[in-house]
């Protein structure tokens, strides 16, 4: 089976040390001593964090004589968003939707306010607020 570097990226993403880590190497490479002064964690815990951001493919790491920089990789969040991007369509088509059935039935229910009378309309919205309930049909009594 492939693996899924989707589900990998989001998992590396869950925890907030890995979420920090990559904003801190959004503003260029860092060393792991710089990554880590934030933090108060061992350094075999700052290094498991920056195995499973590199098996994610969000970072990777160099080595300059004594110097091991590590790297943001912007192309596992460019699949994220891609991800992401399908659902936010999806949502704004239906939220548009729901804003067009909305306005359909407020210019129903305005239409049907100017077909009685002003008087008639404020005299059931007064009824409406002294009793607290919604009019609603009697109920049938089968004999």
């Amino acid at each position: 089976m492939p693996p899924d570097h989707l589900s990998a990226t989001f998992s590396a993403l869950a925890d907030p040390t890995r979420r920090a880590i990559l904003a801190r190497l959004a503003s260029g490479e860092a060393s792991v001593k710089e990554l880590m002064a934030p933090f108060e964690i061992s350094p075999p815990a700052i290094t498991k964090h920056l195995k499973v951001l590199e098996r994610a493919g969000l970072i990777t790491r160099g080595r300059t004589a004594q110097w091991r920089p590590c790297k943001l990789e912007a192309q596992p969040l460019h699949e994220v968003h891609a991800w992401i991007d399908q659902y936010r369509q999806f949502w704004e088509a239906s939220l548009d939707r729901l804003e067009d059935y909305l306005r359909d039935l407020q210019a129903q229910n305005k239409d049907a306010i100017t077909a009685e009378s002003p008087a008639e309309h404020m005299q059931e919205m007064q009824q409406k607020a002294k009793t607290g309930k919604k009019r609603t049909a009697k109920p049938v009594v089968k004999k």
